[in-house]
């Protein structure tokens, strides 16, 4: 049995948006406006991205966002303690 695993190629913050290039081609864009942490960063902070198997990490801004979250729309829109 094989298994493909696609690989993040790079991540990158670009006018209002952070860009996830896979290694496959498949682009994944999503807006920070909506994520109160993300929202909030300075273009360094925005860039400062931390890439692992699962997910992006923000060092600066405390933030972490989920490969699974983010392919099923979900960017961290909720501030802490909302109910969703």
């Amino acid at each position: 049995m094989s298994t493909l695993v696609d690989k993040v190629k790079s991540a990158v913050y670009d006018n209002g948006y952070v860009v996830v290039s896979m290694e496959s081609g498949v682009e994944i864009r999503f807006p920070i406006s909506g994520n109160p942490r993300l929202s909030r960063g300075t273009n360094e902070q925005l860039n400062n991205i931390d890439v692992s198997p699962f997910g992006l990490h923000w060092p600066d801004l405390d933030e972490d966002l989920s490969f699974r979250g983010l392919l099923a729309g979900d960017y961290g829109q909720r501030e802490h303690g909302q109910v969703p």
